[in-house]
């Protein structure tokens, strides 16, 4: 898992990235390969229509990103995102999937799959990563 030896060792690290975790986004699981961060939705994710914010839905993504990407010795930070918006989401609970699709000496690319509880494609999020070095 990089360099945290527990997920709950990752998650007392990532809780000092307050916008994400205040607004409810909790880190599940993490290794190597792959970063799950979900977020329960509640009426301060909703738009003025009643449909999730755009905003939320990317920052459940890029806290994916920054966890699969980052560790406590190790900084990247996204230099390039894109999102394209897929489907409303349906019920209570969004869940963010992160792979690398790249992972090189300086930079790297994240697809992030975010899907609601049915499963159903709710956002595709895809970054680059640019490698800064130590912290």
């Amino acid at each position: 898992m990089g360099r945290f030896s527990t997920v709950d060792e990752a998650r007392k690290y990532f809780s000092k990235d307050r916008f994400a975790t205040d607004n409810g986004v909790t880190l599940e699981e993490l290794d190597e390969t792959h970063a799950v961060a979900s977020l329960v939705l509640g009426a301060r994710h909703e738009n003025a229509f009643g449909g999730v914010m755009g905003g939320a839905i990317v920052t459940l993504a890029d806290f994916a990103f920054a966890a699969l990407t980052n560790d406590s010795e190790n900084v990247t930070v996204a230099q390039q995102v894109s999102v394209n918006f897929l489907s409303a989401a349906k019920g209570g609970k969004l869940v963010a999937t992160a792979r690398y699709k790249k992972d090189g000496r300086r930079s790297c690319v994240v697809n992030v799959d975010v899907v609601d509880e049915s499963g159903r494609e709710i956002a595709q999020f895809v970054g680059v990563g640019f490698k800064l070095g130590r912290a």
